[in-house]
């Protein structure tokens, strides 16, 4: 009898693989760091094979060390970053470039141009996405115009386009597919068809034949190859990491929500089976898609991006140099009451929701000659929950559902002086589960509900378990006023790079 899922978290900055068995408790992990290509300013890229063979030398380990076969698991669950972009060989599987990662800027201009001939509504109408250089379809374009003989290579059918999930399983199994969450990224996928739209594959020059073949969320697509694990293991469950990390909530009914701080720090809400359309700034995507084959029963979400979180503590440590580790920064920011009237904005790869400003860029201000790391520290931090704020505080306008609480999970989810600050600054209830790891646990969710390993969303839905509960406890006169000052910054910030 199978014990375990196989969860394949693959992220920003590392690749994991974690085992999970039927409580949905965690029976071992392995993680893996990989670089950062940061080629010129406002360009982030990773290399595609690196990233393979992180994701692959982590699920050998954690099989390995845990002393489990092939045979013990049920099925493999794939979590990925979204929106990063790799072209790749149908023939070779070898990228024909380093992949663009979300994070990346360079295909601002031609999302100004795309703005200036009106086209914004009808994407926003068919995606509901924003046009920005956040989504994969302007970056195969890019790929497909700046990488030599890319376009005509692809008009013969010789290159395939993936995000990260459509990448692995490739690597796999050699299946070419994509689910719908992780279509619904790409400004080229329409979420009322559940297909890809040729209209817009025409304005973003993107041929037809370079795509994945979409299927369900939660469904078995392929076999791994023998040789990778020593036995076939059915791979059973995709979605993009913050579509995951919602299922991994159990956010599973309209108007739950979650946010996940990681890189970035992403806010869901539930809206249900239908697309709740945003006028706020906000993004309406795919949740997830469960049955055996398309349409199956696809839950859709209201989704505020910010684009740097835990990448801002990354800097701290590796830019600026204040602290050894990500884990110091909670110490640090606690040695002073306070930030010393310094706000920290953070748009080092410009500002996400509900501003969406590729052209803003990182902010320090109101410092004076006592300013010092701590106080650095502190304020950013505070720039973490205060961008969740502002995502808040459109989502609510676009959903009309006051949020009754916020559940959260990602790595600084765990830092007890943000996780107070950011119940004080929303003034909402902020409930940490047991289990943080949410985005493999969901992809372990979404795989185990495809083989029968879990029985029911209701089944787990009980598995959900509360570690610790955060009161808002500030005056609201406070809150008011941190909030404005927080806003006279991002105007600072904004409009910055030519």
């Amino acid at each position: 009898m199978t014990r375990f899922i196989l969860a394949l978290d693959q992220g920003t900055t590392s690749s994991r693989a974690i085992l999970f068995d039927r409580a949905g408790r965690i029976h071992g992990s392995a993680q893996q760091e990989f670089r950062q290509i940061f080629s010129q300013p406002g360009w982030v890229e990773h290399d595609a094979n690196e990233i393979w063979q992180s994701q692959l030398a982590v699920a050998q380990k954690v099989l390995k060390d845990n002393h489990v076969g092939a045979s013990d698991i049920a099925a493999i669950g794939i979590a990925n970053q979204r929106e990063t972009t790799v072209l790749w060989d149908r023939g070779t599987g070898e990228p024909i470039a380093n992949a663009i990662v979300w994070q990346d800027r360079r295909t601002a201009v031609f999302c100004d141009k795309l703005r200036d001939e009106d086209k914004a509504q009808l994407f926003q109408k068919k995606t509901g996405l924003v046009i920005d250089s956040y989504f994969s379809g302007t970056k195969a374009r890019w790929l497909l115009d700046n990488v030599a003989g890319a376009r005509e290579r692809a008009e013969r059918g010789e290159l395939a386009f993936g995000t990260i999930d459509s990448w692995l399983i490739f690597k796999l199994c050699g299946a070419h597919v994509t689910d719908t969450s992780n279509a619904s990224r790409t400004l080229m996928f329409n979420i009322q068809t559940l297909q890809w739209d040729e209209e817009l594959l025409s304005m973003l020059d993107v041929p037809y034949g370079l795509l994945p073949q979409i299927v369900p969320s939660s469904g078995i697509v392929g076999q791994t190859y023998p040789a990778l694990f020593g036995n076939a293991i059915a791979i059973a469950g995709i979605a993009g990491d913050q579509q995951a990390a919602t299922f991994g909530q159990a956010c599973h009914h309209p108007g739950m929500a979650k946010n996940t701080y990681g890189t970035g720090c992403f806010m869901l809400m539930n809206t249900g089976q239908q697309a709740t359309p945003s006028h706020n700034n906000l993004l309406t995507t795919v949740g997830w898609t469960v049955g055996n084959q398309l349409p199956g029963t696809t839950d859709y979400m209201l989704e505020g991006s910010v684009f740097m979180a835990g990448a801002t503590i990354q800097w701290l440590r590796d830019g600026l140099g204040i602290i050894k580790q990500s884990a110091d920064v909670e110490a640090l920011a606690a040695s002073v009451p306070d930030t010393g009237g310094v706000v920290f904005v953070p748009a080092f790869a410009g500002l996400g929701a509900p501003y969406w400003d590729a052209y803003a860029r990182g902010t320090i201000v109101g410092m004076t000659r006592g300013t010092t790391k701590a106080h650095i520290a502190r304020a950013a931090l505070a720039s973490i929950a205060y961008q969740t704020a502002d995502v808040l505080e459109a989502m609510q306008k676009d959903s009309g559902i006051q949020l009754q609480e916020l559940r959260v999970d990602g790595g600084a989810s765990c830092n007890d002086l943000l996780m107070q600050f950011q119940a004080d600054i929303l003034n909402v209830p902020i409930v940490r589960p047991v289990v943080i790891e949410t985005t493999a646990l969901g992809a372990a969710y979404l795989a185990g509900l495809a083989v029968g390993f879990w029985s029911s969303q209701e089944e787990i839905q009980a598995q959900w378990r509360m570690d610790r509960r955060f009161i808002p406890a500030m005056p609201a006169e406070e809150q008011a006023q941190r909030l404005a000052l927080w806003r006279r910054a991002v105007q600072r910030a904004q409009a910055w790079a030519d």
